[in-house]
């Protein structure tokens, strides 16, 4: 019997050494992992239909959730605990025990970004495969448990840290319209509600205060024939009228609508789609998978793109709600053409400056110093929308073309790209001045 025992006992060590892969720590640290965290975010964002600057914030602790859980892993790589607003404390690992922190990471990540969506019940059956995967690597049970464990303890950090940024105290705020020539009143064709509208309250990353880049004060609503206004408004009015079949395609491409209303008849349904932030990071997977970026450089970009958008959009709404400026579809149908429609549907909150500028503005910028100047790449994150991918040569070419669809789509004048990408550039130079990951 002892003989019998001690043969099983043998058998069962074999089989728990062929279970354990010697290269599971380099096999962990496949930065698909990660990608793969973010486009599930992105799609349980785009279901729930998050607004623009919430999509952000949902991004942005995930991003930093999924970094810092990363860094303990890599000696090059410094935390971000006392470089971000309020960051102090995140928990640290036992220096004697082994980790896989790849596993840590993407366990972070997507235990802040299931927290702060609804869609809980998306989330079933890839965790059932995206723990199966990492199972097949053969990582021992031991340090499973362990990384699992650490990870969630960062994500618990990350959203004690979240729960301090005022975003619970502004749910429920709404915005009275003024009724007062040249602002903001909703637009067709769902008169939506002005959207995040104290969104300024939010306590930024990197920003000293909301209104630290603070763009110029738009010009004066005087709709007299010459006057730099009315020469704004022709310009957009103009633009769509005579629009080519390629900028109709840019306006398109990055129209990047959480929520387009479709009206049929007396019907009326909505498309969901990514946000410009999604797009953002969905670019950030692409070029580093096109470049063989390693894990921890993958989750580097996530994090430090997201804080570009996220603080960008706290710079942009603070000028949006400031100056609260008329939509060109409101003025235009008032006082030039009540027939004329834009090609994109028109966002529910003020036109200056454009989100979709400054945030672009940033998140290239960030991009470009971490990636490099003149990285081509196609874009197909838009493909699950119908719409083909596009050729860029560089991510500041990118966000040049993001800024001026808005134009094309008629949502926006001019001037509210130009300051906005301005503003943005801004944000992400103050990001990458003040954030040292190195």
């Amino acid at each position: 019997m002892k003989k019998y025992l001690l043969i099983l006992g043998v058998l069962g060590t074999l089989i728990s050494c062929q279970k354990t892969n010697p290269n599971y720590q380099q096999e962990a640290a496949n930065p698909e992992f990660l990608i793969r965290a973010e486009v599930m975010l992105t799609e349980s964002i785009i279901h729930d239909i998050f607004a623009p600057p919430v999509s952000s914030r949902i991004y942005m602790y995930a991003g930093i959730a999924g970094y810092e859980a990363a860094v303990p892993g890599d000696k090059a790589y410094k935390s971000l605990v006392g470089q971000l607003n309020g960051f102090e404390k995140i928990p640290t690992p036992e220096p004697a025990l082994e980790y896989c922190f790849p596993l840590a990471s993407t366990r972070a990540y997507l235990a802040v970004g299931k927290k702060l969506t609804f869609a809980q019940e998306m989330y079933v059956e890839f965790d059932k495969k995206f723990e199966a995967d990492y199972k097949k690597i053969g990582i021992p049970s031991d340090v499973y448990e362990r990384s699992i464990a650490f990870g969630d303890s960062v994500a618990a950090a990350v959203l004690r840290y979240a729960g301090k940024d005022h975003y619970k105290q502004t749910r429920g705020f709404r915005f009275t319209v003024t009724n007062l020539p040249g602002t903001w009143t909703p637009t067709p064709p769902a008169y939506m509600d002005a959207v995040e509208p104290f969104w300024n309250k939010i306590r930024p990353v990197t920003l000293d205060t909301a209104s630290q880049f603070r763009a110029p004060t738009p010009s004066k609503f005087d709709m007299t024939q010459g006057s730099p206004y009315y020469k704004e408004v022709m310009d957009s009015y103009l633009t769509v009228k005579n629009l080519t079949d390629e900028q109709r395609n840019i306006a398109n491409f990055w129209d990047c609508n959480p929520f387009k209303m479709n009206i049929t008849g007396h019907a009326m349904f909505a498309t969901k789609k990514m946000s410009p932030g999604g797009h953002w990071l969905g670019i950030v997977g692409q070029v580093s998978r096109q470049l063989k970026k390693n894990y921890m450089q993958t989750a580097e970009a996530f994090a430090l793109t997201s804080i570009g958008i996220f603080d960008g959009f706290i710079a942009c709404w603070d000028e949006k709600y400031r100056s609260i400026r008329i939509r060109p579809e409101t003025i235009i149908n008032a006082s030039v053409d009540k027939t004329w429609i834009p090609i994109l549907q028109t966002p529910p909150f003020p036109e200056y400056t454009s989100g979709h500028s400054t945030i672009s503005a940033s998140a290239a910028e960030i991009l470009t110093a971490l990636y490099g100047d003149g990285i081509a790449y196609n874009d197909s994150t838009e493909i699950p929308y119908g719409i083909p991918p596009r050729k860029f040569t560089s991510f500041l070419q990118a966000s040049d073309e993001a800024s001026i669809s808005r134009l094309y789509g008629g949502i926006h004048f001019r001037p509210a790209l130009d300051e906005g990408a301005k503003q943005g550039k801004k944000v992400g130079q103050h990001i990458l001045a003040k954030i040292k990951t190195h």
